[in-house]
């Protein structure tokens, strides 16, 4: 399930933001927001994330520095994901 939920983070990422790029040209583990992050994302961005997350998977991120680290990569995000939805199992 990793690599299809990594891809379909890659794509909530790109529409949720209104990016013009190949969501599958994203890497797991590169930095996603700030100047020196290739998407360049900011925190209007940051809280279109968090919404597209809660209404496609349920997962509330709340303001903080635990949200700054689940959404600082792909990797990060799908791993507090898929433990967040394991735990509802």
């Amino acid at each position: 399930m990793t690599t299809d939920l990594r891809l379909a983070l890659k794509a909530l990422i790109v529409e949720a933001c209104d990016k013009d790029c190949d969501p599958a040209s994203i890497t797991d583990d590169e930095i996603l927001f700030g100047p020196e992050a290739p998407l360049q994302l900011d925190s209007l961005d940051a809280l279109q994330v968090s919404m597209a997350i809660k209404k496609t998977y349920g997962l509330r991120l709340p303001d903080s520095k635990e949200t700054r680290r689940v959404l600082f990569s792909v990797a990060n995000l799908a791993e507090h994901l898929e433990a967040w939805l394991a735990s509802r199992a």
